[in-house]
């Protein structure tokens, strides 16, 4: 890693780091004092000692006017403010090295906060749950991000040092513990990680390396990263490294990537590029890694598959249109982006089940009229990942209320089934396996100045709902909002846990086994109300056949697709029923 500490086969460790708007920089190593950096081109100071070692305590003093934490630590104990810790990363013993991962056709994804998972609120909190997780039947966790971020509570999508693990959580060697614990009962590991911008507070990247930023962009969060500007290689570096820090040091199987459409980059290849052909050539070419997108303009490009069928950059993509779609069916809601589906929302949903994304160029009224999307019918249904509920859908909200409190059981029930049983990769959000009472709410830890900014903000936003006419929004820095968020296992509904499990199982035998070698443009849906018919061709030849009356009105007189019978029995109101023809 050209960046931050790095211990040498000699013992001793090199510092590097990039200033580019400041003449001197020393390391101030804890025990020695200050320690002068040679300059180098290009605006780096780099040093080699035999004063540190791991686990010692260290920061950089930029123009003798502030001393900083390394942008690239890998560890930072005493949050954003303190100094960083020098880790060796050969230092932990794994004892996974028979672990490739899992192929991308038996996925299904559990998202989890790691601080209000478990009581605890600890990687090692986690790890204590994870044989609840393997008995649910998924396969991969997926970590909301870990980067460093100001205080004890937080989303994590405000983090300001990339490579160093959430202090509050634990150290970044109970992350590989949490990991290697996942992988010996077969779960994968995914982390959420955010390159659109820094966290407001305690980035301290603007005293020496401003040129990590642009003012030809901006995103709704701070400043854009200048991506293709005439310093943007080390920029560019620093995020690719990142991504392959994550992958190699803690071995994790995939990542999912925030919001890209706020990356703005106009060089070629496109950052996007650049990073995933960098896996490929470097982890991915041993295991599975499965690189995820969270991107509102659904360009199709990025999930591209090779002759073989693979993917040439980008496994899958966060397929918003579903959920949007599903939510406006189970709640009726038409305000917000919800309203770009309320016109037709089975349409909206069918062509999601038939081709993947609902917008593929069509002209968004949420988006101010601007076409959104590419083609993707024919993308395989292995390029979008489907849910009812994520951390925004919920916490976004402002009471943070989950789907399972806004939709009534009998309809919740049969877009469960869809979702968990369609040919897609699905995603749960934590807790909803047990329909968890407890709310998803926006919580931070920021000090009082922008604390008080974002209480006004959150404010504005939500005034045109009429919750909050009656109802004080809860404040985002107290520590009850974030104590109410943390999930309630002592009062889990075991009925819905059964149910989860039963679907999941149902999953793992019929479904999952012929997902493999499956094609795009193969599934033509057919509409009717609230009644959606289909046939998928599978991997092995088999046709997967769908009925699903999404609707109060009943339509048992509908005809079923052929094969035998996998689950249902009627077209009741919200009813869904599986066949299954085989090859």
């Amino acid at each position: 890693m050209p960046f931050g500490a790095e211990v040498q086969e000699d013992g001793t460790v090199r510092f590097r780091l990039w200033a580019p708007a400041v003449r001197k920089v020393d390391l101030v190593l804890e025990g020695h004092g200050l320690l002068p950096m040679e300059p180098q081109d290009g605006g780096w100071f780099i040093l080699t000692t035999g004063s540190a070692r791991p686990g010692s305590l260290y920061r950089f003093s930029v123009d003798g006017k502030a001393e900083v934490p390394d942008p690239a630590s890998r560890s930072n104990p005493r949050d954003v403010y303190g100094p960083s810790r020098v880790v060796d990363p050969e230092a932990f013993d794994w004892a996974d090295g028979g672990w490739r991962g899992r192929p991308w056709e038996e996925a299904v994804l559990y998202e989890l906060h790691v601080g209000t998972f478990s009581p605890e609120g600890t990687f090692a909190g986690v790890t204590r749950r994870l044989d609840h997780l393997a008995e649910l039947g998924v396969t991969g966790i997926e970590l909301m991000p870990l980067a460093e971020f100001p205080g004890g509570r937080g989303w994590g999508y405000d983090g300001v040092l990339f490579y160093a693990p959430e202090s509050s959580y634990g150290t970044p060697e109970e992350l590989k513990e949490l990991v290697q614990a996942a992988h010996a009962r077969g779960l994968m590991v995914l982390l959420d990680v955010v390159y659109n911008h820094f966290g407001p507070e305690g980035n301290y990247l603007h005293l020496y390396a401003p040129q990590f930023f642009t003012t030809r962009h901006h995103t709704p969060w701070g400043s854009a990263l200048d991506l293709d500007g005439p310093s943007s290689r080390p920029i560019r570096d620093f995020l690719i490294h990142n991504a392959l820090y994550w992958l190699e040091e803690f071995r994790l199987d995939g990542l999912r990537f925030d919001s890209v459409g706020h990356l703005f980059d106009s060089s070629e290849p496109h950052l996007l590029k650049e990073l995933a052909e960098a896996v490929g050539r470097g982890p991915g070419r041993e295991r599975h890694v499965h690189l995820v997108l969270e991107h509102g303009l659904n360009e199709a490009r990025y999930l591209e598959r090779d002759g073989d069928g693979r993917s040439r950059w980008y496994t899958a993509q966060w397929n918003d249109d579903y959920h949007h779609a599903c939510h406006h069916l189970l709640t009726g809601e038409a305000g917000g982006y919800y309203a770009d589906y309320a016109d037709a929302p089975g349409r909206h949903l069918a062509r999601c089940l038939s081709e993947g994304f609902a917008y593929q160029g069509e002209r968004s009224g949420y988006w101010e009229g601007v076409p959104r999307g590419e083609p993707s019918g024919h993308l395989p249904p292995a390029a979008f990942v489907t849910f009812l509920q994520n951390h925004d859908q919920a916490g976004n909200r402002a009471f943070g209320e989950r789907i399972g409190m806004l939709a009534e059981p009998q309809a919740l029930k049969a877009a469960v089934e869809l979702t968990l049983l369609a040919p897609f990769p699905p995603l749960l959000f934590m807790g909803e396996e047990f329909r968890a009472a407890t709310p998803f709410l926006f919580f931070c830890d920021f000090g009082p100045e922008l604390a008080a900014a974002v209480r006004k903000g959150r404010t504005e936003f939500f005034q045109r709902f009429h919750a909050v006419e009656t109802s004080p929004l809860p404040d985002p820095n107290a520590v009850e909002t974030f104590r109410r968020s943390v999930l309630d296992w002592k009062n889990a509904d075991e009925g819905w846990l059964a149910f989860y499990r039963e679907l999941l199982d149902l999953r793992r035998r019929e479904i999952a086994p012929r997902l493999k070698g499956m094609k795009g443009g193969q599934a033509p849906a057919h509409v009717q109300g609230g009644l959606i018919r289909m046939r998928w061709k599978m991997g092995d030849g088999s046709r997967l056949g769908l009925a699903a009356n999404l609707s109060r009105e009943d339509a048992s007189g509908a005809a079923l697709p052929p094969g035998r019978l996998l689950r249902g029995s009627t077209l009741g109101p919200w009813s869904v029923i599986w066949t299954l023809e085989d090859r």
